[in-house]
């Protein structure tokens, strides 16, 4: 087991360990799997390098997949989401980790460097930055490693992108795209921590603010849910014609950005693009418009563009920045742009994040069993191993459902009936 570390405060160790007992209470389907494995240790052997935000939820995880028997070393997937408690738990625990509140982008890469020097054999990323720094710093790695699996949204998109260029190294999983996750982690997970972050940032009332949410995919329509539950009337602005027609039908506003930003109070990010509010919006913007992101990298708001516009920049708060133009005009800008409800407040809420990383375990057990059988490409999770989580969360909530009968299993398959 290596010692190695750098985290911030090594002091902060049994604050951290408080935060993931809370956690451990939270997550009952990982807590059931973490006895499950610690008997059956699916992962001895395998070494892990981890790329994820580091979170209480996420050293459940962490200490999980020690459990299930493999050396595991960890860095956080963002400059400002690591809990720095947190990060001190887990070395003083003797794990591996990398990982500190406000690195900077060096930094961020150096640490990812350092899980990669104890040459994995399973990559556990969230974005991808850990994927594509062995596939283009490092791809004699690559031939070491069995797989890996991927968390989110955008970098399930570059992955795929790589498999299609068939620049891909070894199997990936694309955990985003289990149901377990993404209809739950990416709508009630981001949705609720999102509003969390902006709430803490500015204290702000979200009853009758104009609430603009640019894209309207999973993570879009959560924030959306959460801030019109609030009070709050919610634009949406959209790309995709069937993305804007969902968000009319669910009764929100649809409209370009460029004339949203004339009207709006606080705008949220969700695209996973690139330049969504850019300088023309900046200057049309109400006095005291809150702006922020909720994709993973820091490029939907260009702010860049932001500080050009601004003759005075203030930390007004924590994870809020006071730009002020020459005409007195005040435009707030939460957690730098990076993800507000990991920079501004603490992440997904554990309940949500216990279905999400039981999703990641399960993926890296069974690519550990199929081994160097699976093709250099992007595996959906088996729906098998999606539907087990799914019903261990429900027994955990007592409740149950209906099995079909052989008959209707029949049915399913009677092309000859008929009306």
């Amino acid at each position: 087991m290596m010692d190695q570390y750098k985290v911030a405060d090594l002091n902060l160790a049994e604050q951290g360990r408080l935060k993931i007992r809370w956690a451990e209470s939270r997550m009952p389907v990982l807590m059931h799997l973490r006895d499950e494995f610690s008997r059956s240790k699916p992962l001895e052997g395998q070494k892990i390098a981890g790329c994820l935000h580091v979170t209480k939820e996420t050293a459940v995880l962490v200490e999980t997949l020690r459990a299930a028997g493999a050396e595991v070393s960890w860095s956080g997937c963002n400059p400002l989401s690591t809990q720095d408690d947190v990060a001190s738990a887990l070395a003083k625990n003797g794990i591996s980790i990398y990982a500190w509140h406000g690195m900077s982008v060096p930094e961020f890469y150096w640490a990812i460097e350092q899980t990669l020097s104890f040459k994995p054999t399973l990559t556990l990323d969230d974005g991808a930055d850990l994927i594509f720094t062995i596939h283009h710093k490092h791809p004699e790695l690559a031939s070491s490693v069995i797989g890996g699996t991927e968390e989110t949204t955008t970098g399930v998109h570059r992955i795929r992108a790589m498999a299609k260029d068939q620049k891909l190294l070894y199997p990936i999983y694309a955990v985003n795209d289990a149901e377990t996750k993404w209809d739950f982690d990416n709508v009630y997970g981001t949705g609720q921590s999102s509003v969390d972050g902006i709430i803490r940032a500015t204290s702000a009332l979200i009853a009758g603010k104009i609430f603009v949410v640019a894209g309207y995919g999973h993570c879009g329509k959560g924030c959306a849910m959460r801030a019109s539950g609030l009070g709050a009337n919610v634009v949406i602005t959209e790309v995709k014609a069937t993305a804007a027609l969902k968000a009319i039908l669910d009764g929100y506003r649809v409209m370009p950005m460029d004339e949203a930003a004339a009207i709006g109070d606080i705008f949220i990010t969700a695209t996973g693009m690139r330049d969504v509010i850019l300088k023309r919006h900046f200057e049309c913007m109400k006095d005291g418009a809150i702006v922020c992101n909720t994709g993973h990298y820091d490029v939907e708001i260009n702010i860049n563009d932001l500080a050009s516009l601004a003759q005075d920049i203030v930390d007004i708060r924590p994870n809020n920045q006071e730009y002020r133009f020459p005409d007195g005009k005040r435009i707030y800008l939460l957690a730098k742009g990076r993800l507000v409800n990991l920079a501004a407040a603490e992440g997904h809420p554990s309940e949500v994040m216990d279905m999400s990383f039981s999703n990641q375990i399960m993926a890296l057990v069974d690519i550990s069993e199929k081994g160097r059988s699976l093709k250099k490409d992007v595996y959906e999770l088996p729906l098998e191993l999606d539907q087990k989580i799914a019903s261990i969360k429900l027994a955990t909530l007592n409740s149950r459902i209906d099995s079909l009968t052989p008959e209707q299993i029949a049915y399913i398959t009677d092309y000859s009936a008929g009306t």
